[in-house]
């Protein structure tokens, strides 16, 4: 599937002519088959699959071929992701010619790879790695191009898998005719263990049946969701729908939350050591989906970080469960099979959050001191219980966390922190307080706190900057003058807080802290529309927030004018579950109104529910809306709020083509 947003039409088949196709797919076992119902593959991906997969970087572009195969190969061994862990080097669609040849067997392009498929299987073979290929449950692959799929073919084209020496089959569910799914991939599995070859299955029906309820017996890992796409609400809202599932992964069982986007350029670096760090803590198969011969050394660096993937790698196979996950700070702790815990501060929001829990709240027994090592600083620290971090705008810190007596040899945990609002209008001074907080059982001396912002702006502290000693507990607060100079144009700019101190051993510790201060202006006074006003953050489930049209497909400026229920609005914003954009009000607002729904450009799907918020309060929402319903008026009181904020989530029915539009958004001020 390419996405859910896009997908071909599939014809519905039901009663005496699903049957019948049933038999005309050649479903049915052959004479020699294996067993009716097997056990899956023993032995095989009991811990996540990790490697890489080319759709996300090339689709079915030409620069997808033989030569770049090998590269990626060839990039495994020389960059050390093969000693890393990585091992699948897997062709996705388009590798196929698209038509079988006179004996029904796919036939690979011979432009793409001409010297054929068991070739380029041999020389990654040759590497010490493993060689994966893709079709689809259905009359053809999920490309417009039509290349040929396997219903009705599974056992012969398993075999030439087989032959050809693959390890790894992605099994694709477009074009399924209707068929049932799990009939489907039943088969498929069938035709694999009758191929006598270790193959792996990745079942990739993108959770419309629930496979984590019924595909532990029938492949190694199912995907949960439609495709990713390689922005930050794109990532977050399959993250959301994969979470829940923990209670279904385990070895040679996982939930596939689809391929890694980090490095392809969509996100930020912070956001994709988030994306890294949030699919290692769900047990998620890592699979790169960025083309490596031009990968930056920070993508190598997040894709090699090997304290990370020993999360994901964690032979006890659990998957981390939510603790928590208010106001956009998640909580999630993993069960490791040394008994640590592995924790992920995670911070979903548009602004530094502090985000805190403790040992008893994450699994861990009792105890007077626990080791604390943070996966991405790769650095051990003592603390008394607390587990906690101011994390960056859309940053995670992920953690190691263990009942160890012996910790107190390390230095103990210190947190920083800034209170305060990091929105500043130029020329106006911003009060801000730093604070510095022993975390550990042992105690941090010698202690001192800067704060530093960029070339020109004023940062003068206004209270002391340094104490003697911080036993368990006790904070240094400092308070700050921030001044942008006059004139600063509205954008984002970096604060970044420094503290250094001594463990009771004389070790130096020197941590900083990097943050944000947003340069705003002022709210026009009077009624404005939304779609024409400067917001602080946009993030979307698909594409970008679109001013004025609806949200239309992935590229920016592809919308349509919103519509809702046959009504055509002129302003607004076009939005994609799950959407979030944010206005500075600056105290000044008083009400957002607006005319809410699902976009007609999706015909009959979509649910979606829409929410207004001023600052940390929920001030006004709508249940959940379909495509069926005229839009709805919302209006809020926003009086007093800084910061007001529109937010799209799925209606309850999971995140499929949810375009909502806020048309005619107006905030008065």
């Amino acid at each position: 599937m390419r996405n859910l947003h896009t997908r071909t039409t599939r014809t519905r088949v039901v009663g005496a002519l699903a049957a019948g196709l049933l038999c005309a797919a050649g479903l049915a076992a052959p004479a020699a088959a294996a067993p009716t119902a097997p056990a899956p593959a023993e032995g095989l991906a009991l811990t996540p699959p990790m490697g890489f997969n080319n759709w996300n970087s090339t689709h079915c572009r030409a620069e997808f071929d033989e030569s770049m195969v090998k590269g990626i190969a060839d990039i495994f061994v020389d960059k050390g992701l093969k000693d890393a862990g990585y091992e699948y080097v897997n062709l996705d669609d388009c590798w196929a010619l698209p038509s079988r040849d006179a004996n029904g067997k796919l036939v690979p392009d011979p432009v793409r790879f001409p010297n054929g498929i068991k070739a380029v299987a041999d020389y990654v073979h040759s590497k010490g790695l493993k060689f994966g290929i893709y079709t689809s449950a259905g009359t053809k692959t999920c490309n417009t191009a039509g290349f040929p799929g396997s219903l009705g073919h599974e056992y012969s084209d398993a075999q030439q898998f087989a032959d050809w020496g693959v390890d790894y089959l992605k099994y694709d569910n477009c074009n399924n005719q209707g068929v049932d799914a799990k009939l489907r991939y039943t088969t498929m599995r069938d035709a694999l263990l009758a191929t006598g070859r270790p193959i792996v299955h990745s079942i990739c029906e993108w959770g419309e049946n629930k496979p984590w309820e019924w595909a532990g017996d029938v492949g190694q890992l199912w995907r949960t969701t439609g495709d990713i796409s390689d922005n930050w609400g794109s990532m977050l809202s399959i993250l959301k729908q994969n979470l829940p599932l923990a209670p279904h992964a385990g070895p040679g069982r996982w939930n596939d939350p689809d391929m890694l986007e980090v490095g392809n350029g969509g996100m930020t670096d912070t956001e994709y050591r988030s994306h890294f760090s949030m699919w290692a803590i769900m047990a998620a198969p890592l699979l790169i989906g960025s083309d490596l011969r031009s990968a930056t050394e920070e993508t190598f660096e997040i894709l090699g970080n090997r304290e990370v993937i020993a999360v994901d790698q964690d032979p006890l196979g659990k998957q981390g469960t939510v603790i928590s996950s208010q106001g956009g700070r998640w909580v999630v702790a993993k069960e490791m099979r040394d008994g640590s815990r592995a924790v992920a501060l995670f911070n979903e929001s548009g602004t530094a959050q502090r985000i805190t829990t403790n040992a008893d709240a994450v699994g861990l027994p009792a105890a007077d001191a626990y080791s604390l090592r943070d996966l991405w600083q790769h650095r051990s620290h003592n603390t008394a219980g607390t587990i906690s971090a101011t994390v960056p705008a859309h940053g995670t810190v992920l953690l190691r966390v263990a009942a160890d007596p012996r910790s107190v040899q390390h230095p103990p945990a210190v947190e920083l922190g800034l209170d305060g609002s990091p929105l500043v209008e130029a020329g106006k001074m911003a009060g801000l307080t730093s604070t510095v907080t022993d975390l550990g059982r042992t105690t941090a001396k010698r202690v001192s706190v800067s704060l530093t912002g960029p070339e020109g702006w004023s940062v003068r502290a206004t209270s002391p900057t340094t104490s003697p000693a911080l036993s368990t507990g006790r904070s240094l607060r400092t308070k700050w003058a921030v001044t942008a100079p006059q004139g600063t144009p509205p954008g984002p700019y970096g604060l970044t807080l420094r503290a250094s101190y001594r463990s009771p051993s004389g070790v130096r510790v020197d941590s900083a802290l990097p943050l944000t201060a947003t340069v705003v202006v002022a709210p026009p006074s009077g009624t404005s529309g939304l779609g024409d006003l400067p917001w602080l953050s946009a993030t979307n489930g698909w594409g970008p927030v679109e001013r004025n049209t609806s949200n239309g497909e992935s590229d920016a400026g592809d919308g349509n004018p919103i519509t809702i229920g046959g009504v055509v609005y002129g302003t607004g914003l076009g939005v994609h579950a799950d959407s979030t954009v944010e206005y500075y009000g600056g105290g000044a607002c008083e009400t957002v109104t607006a005319q809410v729904g699902v976009d007609d450009e999706e015909g009959a799907d979509g649910t979606v529910a829409f929410e207004i918020w001023a600052d940390g309060t929920r001030a006004a929402s709508t249940g959940a809306l379909t495509n069926a319903m005229p839009a709805q008026a919302l209006t809020a009181d926003v009086t007093g709020a800084q910061v007001v904020r529109l937010v799209v989530t799925d209606g309850g029915d999971g995140v499929t083509s949810d375009h909502g539009d806020w048309a005619e958004a107006r905030l008065t001020c």
